[in-house]
């Protein structure tokens, strides 16, 4: 025995010997020595193999895995990054079948990446999220680059191990995972990592039935490291990227599932995600989460070391991407001029899809129209969008030329087969599609390619293992547009209303305008009962639709609706109905954009004119005229980074109806302006919303008392709480309402860092706690008056 301890002692000594020997810098980097080098590393190799069976033999498996990985993984490395090089290096906007690569480096834009965050859901119509976004007025959050994604800020003392990236569709997050995995492959970044191996959820679905280990998993995928014949990854720096939780169709349950240790046992690949994730299974690896917000709850808080949040394209950002994208400097000066002129495009554009479609659109209509209008709402955008397709269609597949008419017969089946299927889908909310779901649209499975094939920017088809087969459009608000131009098309050609409850066929004849009238405003209710604006895209194109030019462009596929402009006027004054309602902001500014579809721009340049000459007069406002106040604002960057109420009115009835405004801010100042304990409540509510950017607000010299205090310190103890500078001044604060506001500030001490409390009576004892919480070292808190 004692040869044997010998010998397995020696392996172990060499192990760290030929880690360097066969390292990728020996010996390459060592041209002169690669000759000589050569006989001594084939003798070391072949006396490696003979202790690998030696070692198997005396039940030192353990030890031969791991001599077995040092070996070959320096070989192995070279060859993943050679195959991630060669995948990864190309994108192809929009597709990954459509037009011609190009090179991701080339064309890549930093994408705006934030720190922390909670991994809650945001189950928003991501549009509103995007809108949300749009209005951060200076963007405090901690900022990071993709190539940092697990580093640890200067505020945290340990490694991060998980990291959980959230976005909306199409805002860059699996092009971020690719520039990761495509810088490291080109030697760019992180090269102290052995092994990155990027999965999609989308092919791990059809992995359902199956059982497998984490070892075998990966060597399904990268072949490259079961041909070198790595068994075991524990001596390895690994980083696994989870691409698209929001797609995922596995039954990630994090409570029930056995806790799995060992990475070569076999079981569901759903058990072996959960205990990878939660460390279980090779502790050591690193591993990356990218999700759309309403499925970030999938994955436990406690599992999650980080959580980053991808913002799309900052203001500059989207000037950089059209830059890069047209070099004729006009040109690109040009669009980004037209981009800035409707809010509509403007908010979109910080999605990277939706910039390639503008782009598409843009250049598409600067060539063929010299000098001409360009789209300037999003439903005239995605019209040209469609057109343009059409156009490629006709060319590529008919041998036509581009020329009017562009609809085909077989191009109008298809766009009402997919518009269809849109709608379908839209209603049970999916995003993803199967064969079963194309066959119930009429949609024929064996020409399913052929679609695919032929309007390669608006739907695709992606083939999973085994050729399974998965169809989606190109972003969730393409889908929004085929739903809303398929509603349009059922009700114009043969009166049915699909979004009545009881679908009812009028015949047009017999009812005359009111039917129309019916259809659009039923659809406006339908948006507006829907939960969290799920209909809001979809309402706006159908609303768009209904103009005489949009029916123009789409001559030969849509059919005119009755009396055109009676019908969008009694559809704007419906609209302006709904404002003098109580709505949520978010359905406001929706309906807002909505008037734009439809042209009208009435309210605004009404509030905007008042505005311009100084002669606002709240008191005569009309409800549907604060509406358009807000929007305005909202609207208006200047107005966001300080808003002072008193410009407006200094009364609490002005304060309730401008509260969206006060969350969108960066400092609010409310002082002197007769508040009470109501305003408190409400101001609360703004402070514990996820998306206040309030970071200063000036309360002083109002009638809000110790209950109002009260009222306000249920919103300082929430952990969206970011105000960082609060003054009550002159509130009639006695000791109780200290006393709140010391315990509210121990629940959440992070934030504050300066408080004015003067010209109150705090008492000994508010004045005791709030000095104690001055000196803890756990509180911000550095100024107290």
């Amino acid at each position: 025995m004692l040869l044997e301890d010998n010998i397995i002692t020696f392996v172990k000594n060499e192990l760290k010997k030929i880690q360097k020997v066969l390292s990728p810098d020996y010996p390459e980097c060592l041209e002169s020595k690669r000759e000589d080098d050569k006989q001594g590393r084939s003798s070391r190799e072949a006396f490696v193999k003979i202790t690998l069976d030696f070692l198997r033999r005396m039940k030192q498996e353990e030890l031969a895995y791991r001599l077995q990985n040092k070996l070959y993984g320096a070989v192995c490395q070279h060859n993943l990054k050679s195959v991630l090089k060669k995948n990864f290096q190309y994108v192809f906007e929009g597709i990954a079948k459509a037009g011609n690569p190009t090179l991701l480096n080339q064309i890549y834009t930093e994408l705006y990446i934030t720190e922390g965050g909670t991994a809650e859901v945001n189950d928003e119509h991501e549009v509103r999220q995007i809108e949300t976004a749009s209005r951060k007025p200076d963007r405090p959050e901690t900022t990071m680059r993709q190539e940092d994604i697990f580093k640890a800020s200067s505020e945290r003392n340990k490694p991060i191990r998980t990291v959980l990236t959230k976005g909306v569709a199409g805002i860059g997050k699996t092009v971020l995972t690719q520039k990761y995995t495509l810088d490291w492959a080109e030697d760019k970044a992180n090269q102290d990592i052995q092994f990155i191996f990027p999965f999609t959820f989308r092919e791990l679905n059809v992995l359902k039935e199956e059982k497998f280990s984490l070892v075998e998993l990966v060597h399904h995928f990268f072949t490259e490291t079961k041909e070198a014949g790595i068994c075991s990854f524990e001596d390895f720096q690994v980083v696994f990227i989870f691409d698209g939780l929001d797609e995922c169709r596995l039954p990630l349950d994090f409570h029930k599932t056995t806790i799995l240790t060992d990475p070569r046992k076999s079981t569901s690949v759903d058990a072996l995600l959960i205990n990878l994730i939660r460390g279980k299974l090779l502790p050591s690896a690193r591993v990356w989460i990218t999700t759309r917000p309403a499925a970030a709850n999938q994955i436990p808080s406690d599992c999650v070391g980080m959580v980053t949040e991808v913002r799309g394209f900052t203001d500059p950002q989207k000037e950089e991407y059209f830059r890069k994208r047209f070099r004729d400097e006009d040109q690109a000066s040009r669009i980004i001029s037209h981009i800035k002129t409707s809010r509509s495009l403007h908010i979109m554009c910080h999605i990277p899809v939706f910039c390639w479609i503008t782009a598409t659109v843009l250049e598409d209509v600067l060539k063929t129209r010299e000098g001409g209008q360009l789209p300037k709402t999003l439903t005239e955008m995605y019209i040209h969008f469609l057109v343009v397709q059409a156009k490629v269609k006709k060319i590529k597949y008919d041998g036509g030329a581009e020329t009017d008419p562009h609809w085909s017969p077989e191009s109008r089946k298809m766009i009402e087969s997919l518009g269809k299927l849109a709608f379908d889908q839209l209603q049970k909310g999916n995003l993803i599609f199967y064969e079963s779901d194309l066959t119930e649209c009429g949609i024929d499975i064996r020409a399913a390619s052929v679609y695919s094939g032929v309007f390669t920017q608006i739907f695709k088809e992606e083939r999973g293992l085994y050729q399974d087969k998965e169809f989606c459009f190109i972003h969730l608000s393409v889908q929004e547009f085929l739903a809303a131009l398929h509603v349009h098309l059922t009700f114009s050609n043969s009166g049915l209303n699909l979004l009545e409850e009881q679908k009812t066929t009028f015949q047009k004849s017999e009812k005359g305008e009111s039917v129309e009238k019916h259809f659009y405003q039923c659809a406006v209710d339908k948006a507006l009962q829907s939960p969290n604006g799920h209909l809001d895209l979809f309402l706006r194109f159908l609303l768009g639709l209904s103009l005489q030019t949009s029916q123009t462009l789409l001559r030969g596929l849509l059919t005119q609706i009755g009396s055109n402009s009676q019908t969008n006027q009694e559809t704007v004054e419906y609209i302006k109905e709904k404002l003098s309602e109580k709505l949520s902001a978010e359905e406001s500014i929706n309906l807002f954009h909505c008037l734009n579809e439809l042209n009208d721009h009435s309210l605004v340049e009404e509030i905007q004119q008042f505005l311009r000459s100084g002669s606002l007069s709240t008191d005569k406002l009309s409800p549907a005229q604060w509406s358009a106040l807000v929007f305005i604002l909202l609207s208006s960057e200047e107005y966001l980074d300080v808003f002072d109420l008193k410009k407006y009115s200094a009364s609490e009835e002005a304060l309730l109806r401008l509260l969206p405004v006060v969350k969108a801010s960066n400092k609010a100042l409310l002082n002197h302006c007769k508040l009470s304990e109501s305003s408190c409540e409400a101001l609360s509510l703004v402070l514990s919303s996820q998306s206040c950017c309030l970071r200063e607000l000036d309360l002083s010299n109002n009638n809000l008392q110790d209950s109002g205090v009260k009222l306000l310190c249920s919103g300082l103890k929430t952990q969206h709480y970011t105000v960082e500078n609060l003054s009550l001044s002159g509130c009639l604060i006695t000791e109780e309402g200290c006393t709140c506001l010391a315990s509210a500030l121990s629940a959440n001490p992070s934030h504050l860092r300066e408080l004015d409390l003067s010209y109150n009576q705090p008492g000994g004892s508010g004045m005791e706690l709030l000095s104690a919480g001055l000196r803890d070292l756990g509180w911000r808190l550095d100024t107290l008056r």
